[in-house]
Order: C-alpha cells, then sequence, then structure tokens
C-alpha cells in the first residue's frame, strides 16, 4: 500500500516510515523543512512537502494514498492548546478525504491518566478535554469515524531508545538544570513505555491487519511494553548517568522544579496492552526504559 504518513520526519513518525518500507510499503512522508526530505529520500520515501498547519497540504497527501498514519505533533508545550487545535483540524482534514473510502486511518493519542489506581486498558475512554488538557486527538477520531471512515487510535506511552525517552527527556533537562535528579512524593506513580521500534512495529500491524474500526467504532491500542516504571527508578537512572544526587520533591513544589511537566511527574499513569497484543499478535522484544536511560550518552 501507499501510506501517507504526517510526522514521517519526527522521532515515531521517522521510524514507522522505516518499519512499512522495510515490509514492502510505499511512504508519502510529510515533509516541512528541504533536511526533512532529504532524510526520507535517503530511506527510500516519497515526500510530500507541507506542515500540519498547510490543511490543504494534508488533504493532497491523504489523497494519493491507500491509507494514513498520522504522528504529526508539535510538542512545543509552550503552545499547546493552539498545537492541540492544530492536531484536531489535521485529523478533520484529513477524515475529510477518506470519508466513505474504506482506507484506514490511524490516529496517534497518548496514554495519560485514563485509570487512576490501575492499569488502563484499551477499553477505557479517552481523557476529556479541559482547559489544562485541550488535546481532542481521541474525540476528534471519534467524530471522523462516525462520518464513515476506517478508523483507529493508537496510545503511545514514553516512547523511547537510547537517544531519547519522550516525557523523560524533559526530566533530564531538568535535572541538568537544577543539579538534582527528582521525583514527586515517594516516586512510586508509574509510567508505561516501549521502545520506539515496537511501537512503530505496532503501527505496520495496524494497518495491515485491516484492525481499523468499522461501521462508526474506533479500534484502540496501546503500544506499551512496560505497564509501570517506577518514577523513582526513572530520576535513579538518571542520576547515574548525570552523577548527580537523586531527590523528593514535595507535589506542591513539582510545578516550580519541573515547570510545565509538573503537572504530569506525580501522576500514576500505568497500562496495560494485553487486548493490543491479543488482536494484533503484537509482541513487544525491545529494551526497556531503564535499559535505555543505562546505555544513554548524557554528555551527547
Amino acid at each position: 500500500m501507499r501510506i501517507f504518513v504526517t510526522g514521517a520526519t519526527g522521532f515515531v513518525g521517522f521510524a514507522v516510515a522505516q518499519e512499512l518500507i522495510g515490509a514492502g510499503h510505499q511512504v508519502l512522508g510529510l515533509a516541512r523543512s528541504e533536511g526533512g526530505a532529504n532524510s526520507l529520500a535517503t530511506v527510500g520515501a516519497l515526500v510530500h512537502r507541507g506542515d500540519l498547519e498547510d490543511l490543504e497540504s494534508l488533504r493532497s497527501g491523504a489523497g494519493k494514498a491507500d491509507g494514513v498514519i498520522h504522528c504529526a505533533f508539535n510538542h512545543d508545550f509552550s503552545k499547546f492548546a493552539a498545537n492541540c487545535e492544530l492536531d484536531r483540524q489535521a485529523i478533520e482534514a484529513v477524515g475529510s478525504v477518506l470519508a466513505g473510502s474504506d482506507r484506514p486511518f490511524i490516529v496517534t493519542s497518548g496514554i495519560g491518566s485514563l485509570a487512576p489506581g490501575r492499569p488502563a486498558t484499551e477499553e477505557d475512554a479517552p481523557m476529556p478535554t479541559t482547559a489544562s488538557y485541550p488535546r481532542a486527538s481521541e474525540q476528534t477520531a471519534v467524530l471522523v469515524a462516525e462520518r464513515g471512515v476506517r478508523t483507529a487510535v493508537v496510545r503511545l506511552p514514553q516512547v523511547h531508545d537510547p537517544v531519547k525517552q519522550g516525557f523523560v527527556s524533559f526530566l533530564i533537562a531538568a535535572a541538568r538544570e537544577k543539579g538534582v535528579s527528582a521525583y514527586v512524593g515517594d516516586g512510586n506513580n508509574r509510567w508505561s513505555a516501549a521502545h520506539r521500534l515496537d511501537v512503530a512495529r505496532l503501527y505496520r500491524l495496524a494497518l495491515e491487519k485491516a484492525a481499523a474500526g468499522k461501521n462508526g467504532a474506533v479500534a484502540r491500542y496501546h503500544a506499551v511494553a512496560e505497564e509501570g516504571v517506577p518514577m523513582k527508578e526513572i530520576a535513579e537512572a538518571i542520576a547515574r548517568g548525570l552523577k548527580i544526587p537523586v531527590v523528593s520533591v514535595a507535589p506542591e513544589q513539582a510545578m516550580q522544579h519541573f515547570g510545565f511537566l509538573g503537572g504530569f511527574a506525580g501522576l500514576d499513569m500505568p497500562a496495560s496492552s494485553v487486548l493490543t497484543q491479543e488482536r494484533l499478535g503484537w509482541r513487544p522484544t525491545g529494551p526497556g526504559l531503564i535499559a535505555d536511560l543505562e546505555t544513554k550518552n548524557f554528555n551527547a
């Protein structure tokens, strides 16, 4: 199939593009810059110039494809609300092209705090949109599915390799700045995680197995290899890498210490992928989050 991939030059999207190409698919990758276009061409992808703000570029890319994987999201959290609105508009734009065509549309979302006190499952409803969390990727996916688009959602945990580690990369930046690696409270809150290459394989399986929802339903998948890595263990691994002390921060001090990440740093966000593994035959095999932190070059 020819698959249009948004975010194809990003951390997850580039791995998805390579996974698809390796399995014999043709990738049409969205690229904003010349450098991004060159990177895609190097791995054998076709290049489609445009970006999330250019909705016509998204519509035309979707129109040329047998299916779409939407990985793009601007992670500039100083403009989080505006970026969430861009994401909503992008999903609607692609959906308007795919409606009634039976071509699959895979939308990316996050695990978040879906089920406090227990691992979230694929059956749990998405986090409601609020002023503090305006991201509506899943809600928009539901709307386009109701308009006749065969839609699936892949919920991402902390996606990692030895170079980048999701929100953990922001924890590392805070630790460098403060000179201590911190966790909130007792540090027993958990973050789910998965290796970048395992995540890429999940997107491919969801696409190939035609596992997107039908008849207005949205299929949901969890790209989770580790259900929950305790925040204290993450902070300790960062401390070892940076050779700095590890400390506990009181919940009321989290925003001051972590900045924008303060609202997430103390959240318990475990998640299960049992249903995903059963439905897609997906078996994550990559290194764990702590293992990638142990091999990370903190001096790079």
